[in-house]
């Protein structure tokens, strides 16, 4: 039965989507089954990341509609899709949602739900889906000033199993002080970390074209990392 896990962030730009494609395909590699569900309604994203714009016929809203069933709207590939709606709908209600997601779970060992950015009514319905969450922040206070609202509210919600993950990560600014040091995310955020992705230039043309940074780049290294400690395994929080 698959865990679901909810990514989220606090704003926009954080790399969350690019952190859900990352660390799935990172668990895929490992031998796990995995179906990653976009939810942010007409900006949806995780098609492109996986190189199945060309793919989309439904979408999960479709399967709420009756247009289709949950079979229908699944993507096959290395890692499952379902495709955010580009428009949303009244019958887009939390408890709707997290009734086909977890419909799905047996056939899964993870699930990942990408919530659109802030705390409204898409990350209300996505958050409905998930017992775990990550949320994703830049090392900046403004992203972490709202990752930890994004945190409180998921709080609010019940998800209680929350992780933090800081993304685009680099040594010089923080040294320069014009970024805040890890320490810094962890305490202003007040949520355990659970893995540090260094700013990987790569990730740029990867998010345009669909493919897959090589294995040895920074981002993968790391994705690998926190994809073992998702898993259960004690590893580094950093890459070495």
């Amino acid at each position: 039965m698959a865990e679901i896990i909810l990514v989220s962030s606090g704003k926009g730009g954080s790399g969350k989507s690019s952190f859900t494609a990352g660390v799935s395909r990172a668990l895929a590699f490992a031998g796990k089954k995995v179906l990653d569900v976009d939810c942010d309604i007409g900006l949806r994203s995780l098609d492109l990341l996986l190189g199945a714009s060309d793919k989309v016929v439904f979408d999960w809203g479709d399967v709420l509609l009756g247009r289709c069933t949950a079979e229908q709207a699944v993507i096959k590939g290395e890692i499952d899709l379902l495709a955010a709606p580009s428009r949303f709908d009244s019958a887009f209600e939390p408890e709707a949602l997290a009734k086909l997601v977890k419909s799905l779970k047996s056939s899964y060992d993870y699930i990942f739900i990408d919530s659109p950015a802030g705390i409204d009514k898409g990350f209300q319905i996505a958050a409905a889906c998930a017992e775990k969450a990550i949320v994703v922040t830049t090392p900046d206070s403004i992203c972490v000033r709202s990752c930890a609202r994004a945190f409180d509210e998921l709080d609010r919600l019940g998800v209680k199993d929350v992780r933090l993950v800081i993304n685009m990560f680099e040594v010089k600014p923080v040294c320069k002080h014009k970024l805040l040091n890890i320490d810094q995310c962890i305490d202003e955020t007040g949520v355990q970390l659970i893995g540090v992705v260094p700013r990987d230039a790569n990730l740029g043309y990867c998010s345009v074209t669909g493919a897959s940074p090589s294995e040895f780049s920074p981002s993968t290294l790391a994705f690998s990392r926190i994809a073992k400690r998702i898993t259960g395994k004690r590893v580094p929080l950093v890459c070495e």
